[in-house]
């Protein structure tokens, strides 16, 4: 099992960048038990998770060390005390400069894991997006995205359904869009949270490997 880049650790909590194609946390099948969670646990055995990142998505992921802490950073995710910011490759020229794009989710069974948008049953999401530059050659747009709720799949679907999808998308980009990355573009590059025990507001920040 390959060892997890620790960004930082105290006795308190553990903040890990997770490689894409890496699960955050175990799934069904032997095979499915290498995962950020199992690497961390590896090296810290009271680390808990507290959020998910997808397996295509690149990025900063925070772990608890011991209950006490995973019920403190749970509550600072309830009332949005921590913050995120991703940074995404999108096809096309994303010409406002800043925007938001509020789109109702709801998961589409028949077709799991996919998420849709559903304006009467879908669950309340918000990305706000800013555009960091336009790569004309390519006909892309590098962008800074901070999902305001956290609905799985959140960015990958509104980008999609605002007509740029993300660059490697499996699920949601078209096969052109798809193919146009060797992974899915998406990078978590910031996490501002509150410390568990004391309350400092902390900051962390990984740099997008594409």
């Amino acid at each position: 099992m390959t060892a997890p880049e620790i960004v930082f650790a105290d006795d308190t909590l553990i903040v890990a960048d997770k490689p894409a194609g890496l699960l955050a946390v175990p799934g069904r099948g032997a095979d499915k038990q290498d995962c950020l969670s199992a690497r961390v646990q590896a090296l810290h055995a009271d680390a808990l998770i507290v959020h998910r990142l997808d397996m295509a998505t690149s990025g900063l992921l925070v772990l608890a060390r011991g209950a006490q802490a995973q019920r403190s950073l749970s509550i600072a995710f309830a009332r949005r005390l921590v913050h995120k910011r991703y940074t995404a490759v999108v096809a096309g020229s994303v010409q406002s400069p800043e925007g938001r794009i509020e789109l109702p989710l709801i998961c589409d069974w028949p077709n799991r894991p996919r998420q849709k948008v559903h304006h009467s049953l879908g669950k309340p999401s918000l990305t706000l997006y800013r555009v960091l530059q336009h790569d004309r050659t390519h006909g892309t747009t590098r962008v800074e995205l901070e999902p305001v709720t956290g609905r799985s799949h959140q960015l990958r679907v509104h980008l999609a359904e605002l007509g740029h999808a993300i660059l490697g998308d499996a699920l949601y980009a078209s096969p052109e869009v798809h193919a146009m990355a060797p992974r899915l573009l998406l990078h978590a590059s910031l996490l501002q949270l509150p410390h568990p025990r004391t309350g400092e507001p902390m900051t962390f920040e990984s740099p997008a490997p594409f």
